[in-house]
């Protein structure tokens, strides 16, 4: 996740894989369409402008994964030690948490071929995180290493998976998911407060990853409701309740995140507040209070204006980074 990382890998001449936080550049882009989606249905907001946010996801996540293999090709440094490599490895979960969601959104117009990118995503995903699991259990990891990415490759696949399966009519599947997902949460999450709470404080560039703490409440609150075709129930009540919970928690952390220097990690925050808005525009949509709908476009252009500036910012390090390179 740091910013050196992310400088050798935009080197023309470097010699080392690309960092694994630049997935996260494409699933923030698919939660910024998700949460656009979710408007359609609260406000009736523009269809062509919803699937531009998508194309834009899709073309994203195309062009990282390609970019990955290509970089993969050039190098002499193996996969298997970026996967390994304990801070870093769980990020690789990003690629196929991404394909679900792309997958269940093109299911809408293209029912085979959503249906098909959806299952392949989520068996990649549930491969790689028993993998994942099986590594962590060898008894080499340290404490140290725990961060926010750690919930990624069997939390957050489950859930997302679940979403993804309700999407696309598979409720066993979905609910299946839903167990791992809710299972690990709870396990990750004692896993990392430990570490938060017991052990040193956790290093700049790994920072941005607590803002992963509110996503997997929030997309599993999300799952059951499209589970229970949106209707609310107490498990949807529950999960929504430790999604505000956890929100409160990262208030205290605004100044924190606002001292670090800008590096791609900073995608880290893009799907997590992504997620927030599309649960919270969902509520909005379903209790209707007063002022509903201004601030569902509220929450909506704030978001917009969050992924919109972390890659603004990404586009001019890029840039920043080529120049030094040249010379």
């Amino acid at each position: 996740m740091s910013g050196q990382h992310s400088i050798a890998a935009l080197e023309p001449r470097a010699r080392t894989l690309l960092p694994l936080n630049t997935l996260a550049i494409p699933l923030g882009l698919v939660g910024l369409a998700q949460a656009w989606s979710v408007a359609t249905t609260a406000l009736g907001t523009p269809f062509a402008l919803v699937h531009g946010f998508w194309l834009i996801a899709a073309l994203a996540w195309i062009s990282t994964a390609t970019a990955h293999a290509h970089r993969a090709k050039r190098t002499t440094q193996r996969i298997s030690h970026q996967l390994t490599h304990f801070a870093h490895g769980p990020l690789a979960a990003l690629l196929p948490l991404s394909g679900m969601l792309l997958g269940a959104q093109l299911h809408s117009t293209l029912p085979l071929a959503g249906t098909a990118l959806t299952l392949v995503s989520i068996t990649a995903a549930a491969a790689f995180g028993a993998w994942m699991m099986s590594f962590w259990m060898n008894g080499q990891m340290a404490l140290e290493s725990v961060h926010g990415g750690y919930y990624l490759p069997i939390s957050a696949a489950g859930l997302v998976g679940s979403f993804a399966a309700a999407r696309i009519g598979l409720d066993w599947l979905a609910i299946g998911s839903f167990a791992i997902g809710l299972f690990f949460w709870v396990v990750i999450s004692m896993l990392l407060f430990l570490r938060l709470a017991l052990r040193p404080t956790m290093p700049a560039p790994l920072v941005p990853t607590l803002a992963i703490m509110i996503a997997p409440p929030a997309v599993g609150a999300a799952a059951w409701l499209t589970i229970s075709n949106g209707q609310p129930d107490a498990l949807s009540v529950a999960l929504t309740a430790i999604t505000a919970f956890m929100v409160m928690v990262q208030a205290p952390l605004l100044p924190r995140y606002r001292a670090l220097p800008f590096s791609h990690g900073f995608w880290s925050f893009t799907f997590p507040v992504a997620s927030v808005v599309a649960l919270a525009i969902t509520w909005l949509h379903l209790v209707q209070p007063h002022a509903w709908q201004a601030i569902t476009t509220g929450l909506l252009g704030a978001v917009t204006v969050l992924v919109v500036l972390i890659a603004t910012k990404s586009i001019r390090l890029l840039h920043k980074n080529s120049r030094r390179s040249a010379r």
